[in-house]
């Protein structure tokens, strides 16, 4: 934080501890910068805090005018070294894709929206009844595990240009920036991306293959008329292309019937499909629910990678419940108007956020953390219960002091 370009001349605060306080607005979970002024007034709180941080807690209203100031592409490039940190450390290489991809979900989210123009960037569209809605979307790649993680690695909005425009942004612009921003910020990163139905295009291909990326991504019926028609031709002639996977669980028996059709021509790119029909049965009752699932890749599928293929594809939905999900509805405040008069500001709080909740989930997906989810013990108790001890309890600082100097190692849940 101190290697960031200052953008004042004379201040009372470091700019160390200005970001820091934003990021521990959003680890404490407080949803505005009125509830952690609040948190600041409680004098045994702001004395715990120093304790924890070494910092001072300044107002949230100090840290807002530096964060309309503050480029968000310093703090961004932040967020970016932790998880070069984490890469370097081999903290996340057990959860690879094959043992050798790391999975990369794209996928866009609303921030906030206005009934009136927030600023010059913002995109709008229009009700049947002549309602414009104003509103601020962002594309983000996260990357994502089997056990939870869901961390942001790069973003990119989706915004207007200043001026006139024949076009509004959209996703998919804004996929092609954010590559090249992936790209650069992790250049030799073995990727597989996966993504939505909307992905599936020759643009998306040869973005992926230019960048030597995989990618695993949904693929809808009525995409693509010309590969749909080659898969019901060549489904035919493939006896040899399906397996069939069943295993018990408790109380339900889950059973996955797999297809997949390999080197399907599309525009010189060689596409693999596969599909699986998961049918899920309660042998206590006998209902079944049946969901299908179809994706597209550039990786060969045979039987013995057909299920994992399919499985990481569907991760996708990792971006949406751990990422997107948890962000807004379970503390963070996602869509929360932080500042609401600046557009520069919006975006340095978001990069706070990022920062914040992959700090959380290094904590929360830990088996040590996980020991504490006992019985009906909830995420939210617990994290009342550590504010509580902030504002009445007592921190002994020769004790933090000690476990600074141990080396200790944490390890993730499965």
């Amino acid at each position: 934080m101190r290697e960031i370009e200052d953008c004042r001349q004379h201040a009372d605060y470091e700019l160390a501890e200005l970001i820091t306080a934003c990021i521990a607005m959003f680890i404490f979970k407080q949803g505005s910068r009125n509830a952690f002024n609040n948190q600041r007034q409680e004098h045994q709180f702001k004395s715990q805090y120093r304790k924890l941080f070494k910092l001072r807690l300044p107002h949230m209203d100090t840290v807002d005018r530096v964060l309309r100031r503050l480029p968000d592409e310093a703090l961004e490039r932040l967020k970016q070294r932790m998880i070069l940190a984490l890469l370097a450390n081999k903290a996340l290489h057990r959860f690879r894709f094959m043992k050798r991809w790391f999975v990369v979900a794209i996928d866009a989210t609303g921030v906030m929206s206005f009934t009136q123009r927030h600023c010059e960037h913002c995109l709008h569209r229009c009700s049947k009844t002549g309602k414009i809605t104003y509103f601020h979307n962002v594309l983000e790649a996260k990357l994502i595990t089997p056990n939870g993680f869901s961390i942001s690695i790069a973003s990119e909005w989706i915004e207007n240009p200043e001026g006139e425009y024949d076009k509004q942004d959209c996703e998919l612009k804004a996929f092609k920036r954010l590559a090249v921003k992936l790209k650069k910020c992790f250049p030799r990163l073995p990727i597989c991306i996966t993504a939505d139905g909307l992905y599936p295009n020759q643009g998306f291909f040869e973005h992926c293959r230019h960048h030597d990326w995989r990618y695993i991504v949904t693929f809808k019926d009525g995409n693509l008329p010309t590969v749909w028609e080659e898969v019901h031709a060549l489904g035919t002639i493939t006896p040899d292309a399906h397996c069939t996977e069943r295993r018990i669980q408790g109380h339900s028996e889950t059973v996955e019937q797999l297809s997949w059709i390999n080197a399907i021509d599309y525009h010189s790119h060689r596409l693999n499909w596969v599909e699986c029909i998961e049918t899920i049965t309660d042998r206590n009752t006998g209902v079944q629910t049946c969901t299908r699932f179809v994706h597209l890749t550039d990786i060969p599928i045979d039987g013995a990678c057909a299920r994992l293929i399919s499985r990481t594809g569907r991760l996708r939905w990792k971006i949406e419940n751990e990422g997107f999900n948890s962000q807004k509805n379970h503390g963070y405040g996602l869509q929360h108007k932080f500042s609401r008069g600046s557009w520069q500001a919006t975006k340095n709080y978001y990069q706070c956020l990022q920062m914040a909740h992959l700090i959380n989930q290094l904590m929360v997906l830990s088996t040590a953390f996980q020991q504490h989810l006992i019985g009906k013990m909830t995420l939210k108790h617990l994290w009342k219960s550590l504010l509580g001890m902030l504002t009445y309890g007592e921190l002994d600082e020769h004790a933090l002091a000690l476990l600074t100097q141990r080396r200790i190692q944490i390890r993730f849940i499965t």
